[in-house]
This record gives C-alpha cells, structure tokens and sequence, in this order.
C-alpha cells in the first residue's frame, strides 16, 4: 500500500514577508506526519500530528498565530475525521488550548458527540489532560501589531492534512483562528464535518480552506469526496469542486486530498495557497 499525505497552510492573498518561512512550516509539518505513517501509524494520527505542528507555527492562522477576534482574543476551530469509521470530532471557538486538533481528536476517542464549542471544550481539555495555556499567550506579536493597526491580516488562512496509511485507510485534519476581526462565538468551516474536513475510505479524504460561510454552504470537502468515489482522480476532482464553488459562490476556497489509492491533488480559486 502506497503511504501518502499533504497538508495546507490556507488560501487567500500571498504574504511575501511569510512565504520562506511557510514553506518551511509546511516541510516540517509533512516531515512530521509522514514519519508517523512511515511507522507503522494511522493516518488519523498522521494528519493530527502534521495539523498539530503547524498549530505551533506562528507564520500560520492557527493555535500560536491565530488571528484575532473584533475584541482583541484568539478562538479556534478545528476538526477530525477517520476515513475507515467516519468517526469525528471537531471544537468551535475555543480559547486557551495549545493544540485544539488534539481536543477534536479526543472529542471523536471519548465521546459520543461530534462538535463542542466555547468555554465547555477548554474545560474537557482540562479534565483530559491537554496542554492549555493562558488564552493571551496564543497571541503572536504579529497577529496583535495587525489588531493594533487596525489592519487587515494578509496571512493565509486554515492549515489542513490528508494522508493515507499502510493500512489503506484515510483521515482529515483541519484547524484555523477564524477569519481577522470576526465576532467572538463565530464557528466557521474548520469545525464543520463535510464542509473543511471529510474522509471516507470508499473515496478519500480532504481538507478545505477560504471562505468558511461559502465553504459550509457548498459542503466543499463531501463534495470532493464523491467525485472521488465515482473514480475521478484528485486534481480533476479538486478542480471540478472548485469551479462549481466558484460558480455558485462569491467567495475564495483552497483544497487538497488524497484518494485511497494515494493520489494526491489541490485546486483553488484564491489568488495563493500554500
């Protein structure tokens, strides 16, 4: 079985002063996933780990890097799903988690539900275990100079995985700090099963970026997936799910994915994704 992964670092308009070091982020984060699969690991795993690194990366609209909210505050979504069970698990507008993939992560492994949002999901990283933090500390110089200024963020924005493991089975990552200057509670696609995250491994897995009320209205990552299941391969399908979001939506989105037989493939209709 061919072991296959790719992750994103958003779509939206190109940061010159970021490019190198997205780049870089990106390397480590695929490093670090693939390492996983190349051990034997789920795919699962695989995704939550590369999602997780870029989580750590401030030059990234996630966890430490995270946008910020009208009030000055950082909220993320993030979300999870197994390909072989179609199990899920995804957190909306949380504060003060380090890794919130890993929350969504133990939201799909513990509970029976599939989305906790706000202060309840801190608090079950809490009783878990989670490395939490202060919700200021995840508050990059950078992200806050922008807030100050009153200046809209040019970072990219949700970082996302998709793999396939030894094991022939797929998984999705998503996580994102929400759109610059949104409302604080405002949930956006990255939580949403079918619209930023989706795998299945009758067809593959995918990971969505841009616009996430277009996105959600599309349900852009389940679409993708069945193009997959009728067999089309993934760059013609990202393609045909990006044209027909395009066409039926004023709004920018990325995607990558992987089918289960490993072929990788991206389209966007933003002006960069990473």
């Amino acid at each position: 079985m061919r072991l296959a992964l790719a992750v994103h670092g958003g779509a939206g308009r190109a940061d010159p002063e970021l490019a190198a070091a997205q780049a870089e982020g990106l390397e480590r984060a695929a490093r670090r996933g693939m390492e996983r699969l190349c051990s034997g690991g789920a795919a699962l795993d695989a995704v939550v780990e590369a999602v997780a690194c870029l989580e750590d990366d401030e030059n990234f609209n996630a966890g430490y890097g995270s946008v910020l909210t009208s009030e000055g505050t950082v909220e993320m979504d993030a979300s999870v799903m197994d390909g072989q069970s179609l199990a899920a698990g995804a957190v909306g507008a949380v504060a003060g988690v380090r890794h919130p993939v890993r929350l969504a992560l133990e939201i799909l492994r513990r509970t029976p539900h599939i989305l906790i949002a706000g202060p309840s999901a801190r608090r079950l990283a809490e009783a878990w275990g989670l490395e939490l933090c202060p919700p200021e500390a995840l508050v990059a110089p950078r992200q806050r100079q922008r807030f100050e200024d009153r200046a809209e963020s040019r970072s990219a924005g949700t970082v996302g995985a998709v793999a396939l493991d030894g094991q022939g089975h797929v998984a999705a990552a998503t996580s994102t700090g929400g759109v610059s200057g949104k409302l604080p509670g405002r949930v956006g696609d990255s939580a949403v099963i079918g619209a930023g995250t989706y795998a299945d491994d009758s067809a593959g897995a995918v990971s969505a970026t841009g616009c996430g009320e277009a996105i959600i209205k599309a349900a852009l990552s389940k679409s993708l997936c069945e193009l997959l299941h009728g067999g089309i391969a993934p760059e013609r399908a990202a393609a045909i799910a990006i044209g027909e979001f395009a066409r039926r939506l004023a709004g920018e989105a990325g995607l990558i994915a992987v089918d289960r037989f490993g072929r990788i493939g991206y389209a966007a209709n933003a002006a960069h994704m990473s």
